[in-house]
């Protein structure tokens, strides 16, 4: 597992890579705090990253609050203090794991391992909620075809409904992409009758 560390002081970088390699886990990035941090975090390409920070500023949090929302990886975070505004902060920005004052060597690995298993969680509830709702989006177009035919050929709906499934079955395509196509058809004609 190749994993970056960030952390603004080369003696807390060098506990953390000592602690990883501990554990057996040697694949690690130094990342410069200094540079443009997402830039070398992306040509890294690690699987989770370490974020190490003694005493942040605000203005710092949100910059690295909003590098974790756009890298998509799993982040632990050690901070030496917060507050609940920070914490909150950190988990609305993706932070899979935010421990405060809690450094030490015997503790990285774990807090690693549980970065990554709740980032895998929450990228899971993720997809699923997207699915659910293209779910739900193709369910209304396929109501809103099956609306249309309806009228326009004076049926009913389970009629309306073996119209679409029949010309999906024959073109080999989703009833989805049918249904789109005749919304779509039906808006840029309109009524013609």
């Amino acid at each position: 597992m190749r994993i970056a560390i960030i952390d603004t002081s080369t003696t807390r970088a060098a506990i953390i890579s000592d602690g990883l390699r501990e554990a057996g886990l040697d694949d690690l990035i130094l990342i410069d705090p200094e540079g443009p941090i997402v830039a070398q975090v992306e040509a890294a390409r690690p699987e989770v990253v370490l974020i190490n920070l003694e005493n942040p500023s605000r203005d710092l949090l949100e910059d690295f609050f909003a590098m974790s929302r756009a890298l998509a990886r799993p982040i632990a975070m050690f901070v030496d203090q917060s507050d609940a505004e920070a914490t909150g902060a950190a988990i609305d920005a993706g932070v899979s794991a935010y421990v405060v004052d809690g450094l030490s060597k015997q503790r990285i690995k774990p807090v690693v391992d549980l970065a990554v298993r709740r980032f895998q969680a929450f990228s899971r509830l993720q997809r699923e909620l997207d699915e659910a709702k293209n779910a739900l989006a193709e369910r209304g177009t396929i109501d809103r075809a099956k609306a249309i035919l309806m009228k326009r050929r004076g049926i009913d709906e389970p009629a309306a409904y073996a119209l679409l499934r029949g010309q999906a079955m024959r073109t080999n395509r989703r009833i989805a992409e049918i249904a789109e196509a005749i919304v779509t058809s039906d808006a840029l004609l309109g009524d013609m009758e």
